[in-house]
């Protein structure tokens, strides 16, 4: 990362100054994009080379063919950024002046809430060497953002209102299913719910699932919805007569400048109606390894050695695990951003796939009778001399065998897993495994094993409305020292009736909260973690050379910077110690 500075003005405003905000192998595309966008242009194909660079994985904001704009007002900077750059942290972006960036707060800011800003801001083309912050009248700010805010939503509803007044208009339709994509982006939404019911007196909703939780937002009539549902599968390619199959499709709209492609899954609901799910992808949500794991650097050296490594053929397994919906697909994805795909050969087998990863093989996963499966695609990734196969997800015996045996053949194999613990994941696959082969098989996955990272998100406070207090006036002694606060630390509570800037829930957004197993040792290290793997797959952690990080310290951290409640980090950590009370009883008794 750049360096970074902070510098105190003569007038006492605080000003943020920075090099260019980079992570390591930015430029490692450059000269392939270059080439590939002359190319584009000869045939008459106009792509900036930010908007290449960012599809490639890489950014090179020095470079002087990036079209970098010094000054910009305040809607054109929100209307070329993604809203999750600004909108958590409660700033009003104001102006963008000879490369000064001006922005008024709600609350105060942290260094690292402004190097991304500015990251974000060069990542798009803007040229940012100053942050400068004004002070604002804090109802004026309100109302402020509360009217930036709210601004995609009152034109949601009005073309709504608008179409609904005129249900035969083609045009208004579109225009309507345009604006609720972007008013779910504009929220933060992952997904869009439609449910349609034909029985009479059913409604018909929207809903978006918004920091994990369901939102309804627009209440349809069902002649409506039904036009509705049957655009939607007419543009994801699907059969829109079929209401009884189960059906998946996908396409792509352009907002803010790029392209966000949107997978559409549909079914039947009901006696007679159809439930549509669409999951919207957009690249600017990915984030970048650094970022991901920032709160976690021994995570993050342990994975940089093995996504990275010195010696090439080391090969070994690399596993995230986690419920559904704890992000593992985007710290995969994190993951492969990460590898010089310049210089290394990488093998995606996902079923769907997700993103488009450029500089990368992606195969697709069919089902069906004359499908190809996951083992299938692993076996034959083989023979096309790939340094990294990631595999979407471990689903059977067949497919954690072959990993495996791709594993020991010097290849390096990352993929997903669901379990609850770390631990866990050790035993989940292990019941994949043949009986018959159980020794052989626990001896290869215990000489290959190399991290096992276990996910959750958590949801963070809204920074507009979270209630601070001193740690002595909410938690007993006992629960301090259990969260590792002072009784003056000043912590910040969930407010139970919210404000208008998290939709009255208090919260605003999720954060990655992990545990990891990480095998630091060597031989000998694996062989005690076999023998232990055979007798009790929860005595693993014990073994000299394996490392583990429980939930429970990055729960802490989470408390202590303001993020989480700390009635919240207390449950957790009392859930935390009562499974390993239970695997320690599992060790005891075995």
């Amino acid at each position: 990362m750049a360096e970074v500075k902070d510098t105190d003005t003569k007038d006492g405003k605080k000003k943020f100054s920075a090099n260019i905000y980079s992570d390591e192998g930015r430029e490692r595309y450059l000269d392939m994009v270059q080439r590939e966008r002359d190319l584009l242009n000869s045939e008459g194909l106009e792509r900036s080379l930010e908007q290449m660079l960012v599809t490639a994985g890489g950014f090179n904001i020095n470079d002087q063919d990036a079209e970098t704009r010094s000054s910009a007002t305040g809607d054109q900077i929100r209307a070329a950024i993604p809203s999750q750059a600004w909108m958590p942290h409660s700033i009003h972006i104001i102006e963008l002046t000879d490369a000064i960036l001006h922005i008024a707060p709600l609350h105060e800011i942290k260094d690292r809430q402004e190097e991304n800003l500015v990251a974000t801001l060069e990542r798009a083309g803007f040229k940012v060497d100053e942050v400068e912050q004004e002070l604002w009248d804090r109802r004026e700010l309100m109302e402020t953002l509360r009217t930036v805010h709210d601004s995609s939503a009152d034109r949601c509803e009005k073309t709504l209102a608008t179409w609904l007044s005129d249900m035969d208009n083609g045009l208004y339709l579109n225009q309507f299913m345009r604006d609720m994509m972007a008013e779910a982006l504009q929220m933060r939404a992952s997904d869009i719910h439609l449910t349609q019911d034909n029985i009479e007196g059913a409604p018909n909703w929207i809903r978006y699932r918004i920091d994990g939780d369901l939102t309804p937002m627009h209440l349809l009539p069902k002649e409506a919805m039904g036009r509705l549902t049957t655009s939607l599968k007419r543009d994801a390619a699907m059969n829109f007569g079929d209401r009884l199959t189960p059906q998946d499709g996908r396409f792509s709209f352009s907002w803010q400048g790029r392209n966000i492609d949107v997978r559409v899954a549909a079914g039947p609901h009901g006696q007679d109606g159809e439930k549509i799910t669409m999951r919207l992808l957009d690249r600017a949500t990915l984030l970048m390894f650094s970022q991901l794991f920032r709160r976690h650097e021994h995570v993050a050296d342990h994975m940089q050695q093995l996504l990275e490594p010195e010696v090439k053929g080391d090969g070994g397994l690399i596993l995230l695990s986690g419920p559904t919906g704890s992000g593992k697909t985007t710290t995969l994805y994190a993951c492969v951003q990460k590898i010089d795909r310049r210089r290394r050969h990488v093998l995606t087998i996902e079923d769907p796939i997700e993103y488009e990863m450029r500089y990368a093989t992606q195969w697709q996963v069919s089902s069906g009778p004359q499908g190809v499966e996951f083992s299938d695609l692993i076996r034959a990734s083989l023979r096309h001399d790939p340094d990294y196969i990631i595999v979407g997800e471990m689903r059977d015996g067949e497919t954690v065998e072959t990993a495996l045996r791709a594993s020991e053949s010097g290849h390096t194999v990352m993929s997903t897993i669901h379990a609850d613990t770390a631990v866990q994941t050790l035993e989940r696959l292990r019941s994949f495994l043949p009986k018959e082969k159980d020794r052989a098989s626990t001896y290869t996955l215990s000489q290959q094993i190399r991290a096992i990272l276990n996910q959750r998100l958590i949801k963070t406070l809204c920074q507009g409305c979270s209630q601070a207090t001193k740690a002595e006036r909410i938690l007993s002694e006992q629960e301090m020292e259990m969260l590792d606060v002072k009784p003056n630390d000043i912590l910040h509570l969930h407010s139970p009736n919210g404000c208008d800037l998290c939709n009255r829930t208090g919260y605003l957004g999720r954060t990655l909260l992990l545990e990891s197993l990480l095998f630091e040792g060597g031989e000998i290290m694996r062989q005690s973690v076999y023998e232990r793997m055979l007798e009790n797959a929860y005595s693993v952690p014990k073994v000299d050379g394996v490392r583990l990080v429980s939930r429970a310290d990055g729960i802490k951290d989470l408390v202590k910077d303001q993020k989480v409640d700390p009635r919240v980090g207390v449950a957790q950590i009392q859930d935390f110690m009562m499974t390993e009370e239970l695997a320690q009883k599992n060790v005891t008794e075995k």
